[in-house]
């Protein structure tokens, strides 16, 4: 294959996450300095999302050979349709640091975009096995590499599939990923390579997001021209004029026919802490998988309309709500540790 031609040039796609998945991506949680003085129950909330995962599509686990290859056979492997690799990693989020998968064209091959990761603007060092896993992981399952040479995290980025991205300029824009990219420079990243058409922007994450805005924690696609975003009534709260005005923002925004969007609002939980550190609780780091719907709970009166309203969204698949309350305080829920196969 010519890697001088882009996806976008091949005719490849970025596939919408609500369509059909070869399977799910997923890193064993191993590194405790994430999840500090709680590791102890994050393996059985990943226990408790690979069990509802096997049910609908293959899982993917990579896990380091030694005791946390062993943890994750112990508690997984006798699962149906689940498959343990022995590809090391320095941390749980394969949402950032697995490739980012396309769907070929007829007669081409299967390919993903393999992105540099450079742990969230260098905050984690070290991150050298995260940043080698598209490349592992495609000796694994046999798929090929674009490699764009920029920074790049799949939380970063949410797709509707017919060619909008939306993302953050608080991070794609951040000095810390790509300083030598201009804004322009960046979407003619994400349309080359995400095979997009238009690009939309919002601008502030959420209170307690280490990732400097991750889009997964704000706002998603849940149809062509229809989005979810996070939604804060409470004007105490440090997170509501971001997220009123990611609303109006949205609310503004249009499709590639100009037609304005639908946006539904998805509530916030009250603040969360551990350790008086807010923790970053979004009901927008749902995962979509085939037949299901993964929803993040956090023990909050919210917690049921946040289902409901992702129900009403879609109405052919089940929704799995998950306690993760354990899970957040390593800053990141469902989406964050997930990454969809397609193909």
């Amino acid at each position: 294959m010519n890697d001088r031609l882009t996806p976008k040039q091949q005719e490849y796609r970025w596939p919408a996450e609500w369509e059909p998945h070869v399977g799910t991506l997923l890193s064993w949680p191993h590194n405790r300095d994430s999840w500090p003085g709680k590791f102890e129950p994050v393996p059985g909330v990943y226990k408790k999302l690979v069990t509802a995962l096997c049910e609908v599509e293959d899982v993917h686990i990579l896990a380091a050979a030694g005791e946390i290859l062993t943890q994750a056979e112990d508690l997984v492997g006798h699962l149906p349709n689940v498959f343990i690799h022995a590809i090391p990693t320095n941390d749980a989020w394969a949402r950032d640091h697995g490739p980012s998968f396309l769907q070929a064209p007829k007669g081409k091959p299967w390919m993903a975009v393999d992105w540099n990761y450079n742990a969230w603007g260098g905050k984690y060092p070290p991150w050298g096995n995260d940043q080698a896993v598209p490349e592992r992981l495609s000796e694994k399952l046999g798929f090929g590499r674009f490699q764009p040479g920029i920074v790049m995290e799949g939380g970063a980025v949410d797709g509707n599939g017919g060619g909008l991205v939306l993302s953050t300029t608080e991070c794609l824009l951040n000095p810390n990923r790509n300083p030598h990219l201009s804004q322009a420079e960046t979407e003619k990243f994400l349309c080359d390579y995400l095979c997009a058409e238009k690009i939309l922007w919002l601008h502030r994450g959420i209170a307690g997001d280490d990732t400097d805005g991750h889009i997964d924690e704000l706002a998603r696609f849940v149809g062509l021209g229809t989005v979810v975003a996070a939604y804060e009534e409470d004007t105490s709260d440090e997170n509501y004029e971001a997220l009123q005005q990611n609303f109006q923002d949205l609310q503004d925004m249009t499709d590639l026919s100009g037609q304005p969007l639908e946006v539904i609002p998805l509530p916030m939980p009250k603040a969360k802490y551990q350790e008086d550190q807010r923790l970053p609780a979004s009901y927008c780091n749902f995962y979509i998988a085939n037949e299901i719907v993964i929803v993040p709970q956090f023990g909050d009166d919210a917690d049921a309309k946040a289902c409901d309203t992702l129900q009403g969204c879609f109405p052919d698949r089940k929704i799995v709500p998950i306690d993760a309350i354990d899970l957040v305080w390593g800053l990141g829920a469902f989406h964050c540790i997930s990454q969809q196969i397609m193909k």
